[in-house]
Parts: C-alpha cells; structure tokens; sequence
C-alpha cells in the first residue's frame, strides 16, 4: 500500500509558477513510475507528467517546456515546478505512483486555480 499525499496548489496570477509536491509513504525508488494527472472542472482527468525510477521524464504537449518533473529520493518525494501558467492549467493536480508489481495508487489531489 502507497499513501500519496499532494500539497503546493493555490490561487496563482497568469504568468506565475507553483512546485507542486507528492510526499509518498514509501521509498520512491521501488516505484516504477510516479506521474501527475490534472482534472480540470466539468472535464476527464488528463496525464500532466512523469518520472520513472530511472529518472526519465516525460510530459504532455500542453506543459512541455513550462513545466519540469523531479524526484527526491531521500525525501520519497516528487515535484512538478510549473511555469508561466495559463487559466487553462485550472484544476485538481494528482498525483500517481505505479509499483512494480502493477499497483496503482492515488493521492487526494491539490487544487490549482489559475486567475487574475
């Protein structure tokens, strides 16, 4: 079992930057993959990011080049510092680890609001 704990969202003027943090309650580095998925209102949750344990990255056209994926190994945590954010980056960010015996584990979600 994974507990996956979000923290860092808030209200953010466009144009202005957020690190979103995933605090997990087991050592990261047996994760396989930990990943942010976005969940804007009245909308499906769409994939944001990703870092496996090998740290490779990868992430979705809308944020590439704004936004950057890390890991803190000794922290078991895992960020996504976004940039230059748009209204359109709105919504409840989540976090998601994918173990390597194919568990899949949530976090609650911390809300992005992106207004002037």
């Amino acid at each position: 079992q994974v507990q996956l704990v979000e923290s860092g969202g808030g209200l953010v003027q466009p144009g202005g930057s957020l690190r979103l943090s995933c605090a997990a309650s087991t050592r990261i580095f047996s994760i396989n993959r930990m990943g942010w998925y976005r969940q804007a209102p009245g909308k499906e949750r769409e994939y944001v990011a990703h870092i496996t344990s090998g740290g490779n990255t990868d992430y979705t056209d809308s944020v590439k080049g704004r936004s950057t994926i890390s890991r803190d190994n000794a922290k078991n945590t895992v960020y996504l510092q976004m940039n230059s954010l748009k209204p359109e980056d709105t919504g409840v960010y989540y976090c998601r680890a994918t173990t390597s015996l194919g568990g899949v584990y949530w976090g609650q979600g911390t809300q992005v609001t992106v207004s002037s």
